[in-house]
């Protein structure tokens, strides 16, 4: 990704995150935060490659810095269960054509498509770093991807949940240690399964359509 691209997501999400501000009325205006939380690992991304930065120990740094805010980003799709409140079918069984109702729809789709998608083009290059620092064979990709989807399902049950945001964790940890050590259940875990299939098969779904766009431009 060029840096007129990283420019033009910047841009997107400034104003993005203004009409939301300016769109959003209860229960919606959860968006804007989460919105902007998601934003946070789509820039640290931005700084993290395999050369990048040169300094070993502020490439870990930021690395982890990315980790403890990236499952923001695919958490805007359990968001998409707050459709729900739109009640989107009439009382002849079939949608509502409603501004409003449509409207809201818009608001939470685009927040959180674009939110996963980039948090995901994000994951593989911490993934690449990671793998170019620690010299690991390039069959250990697929390891890392996964190893980072389960992690991210950690937090998003953290977030979901137990209501715990990533910012919390840093204004006041102690808070949250036994909350983090009680929560483990047999429903907890296959909510972490079920998360971390989504995840990899997103990831799936886009990484075939970067190699196969790659290659079309070497035939080209």
């Amino acid at each position: 990704m060029n840096q007129l691209q990283k420019w033009a997501i910047r841009g997107f999400y400034l104003a993005w995150l203004g009409i939301l501000a300016a769109l959003t009325r209860p229960p919606f205006t959860f968006l804007i935060l989460n919105t902007f939380l998601a934003y946070i690992p789509i820039e640290l991304s931005f700084h993290i490659g395999k050369k990048r930065p040169q300094n070993g120990l502020l490439f870990w740094l930021i690395s982890l810095v990315w980790l403890l805010f990236y499952p923001n980003a695919p958490y805007l799709l359990t968001d998409l269960f707050h459709l729900s409140l739109l009640e989107p079918y009439g009382s002849n069984g079939l949608l509502r054509l409603d501004n409003s109702m449509w409207l809201n729809f818009t608001l939470l789709i685009v927040s959180a498509i674009p939110s996963t998608i980039l948090g995901m083009w994000g994951m593989n290059q911490v993934n690449s770093g990671i793998i170019d620092r620690l010299h690991l064979p390039k069959w250990s990709a697929p390891i890392g991807i996964l190893v980072l989807s389960i992690l991210s399902s950690i937090g998003i049950f953290i977030g979901r949940f137990l209501r715990i945001h990533t910012i919390y964790l840093f204004m006041t940890p102690s808070l949250f240690i036994q909350p983090l050590l009680n929560m483990w259940s047999a429903k907890a875990i296959r909510f972490m399964i079920l998360l971390t299939f989504v995840q990899v098969v997103i990831y799936w779904s886009l990484h075939l359509i970067s190699t196969n766009n790659n290659k079309t431009d070497e035939n080209n």
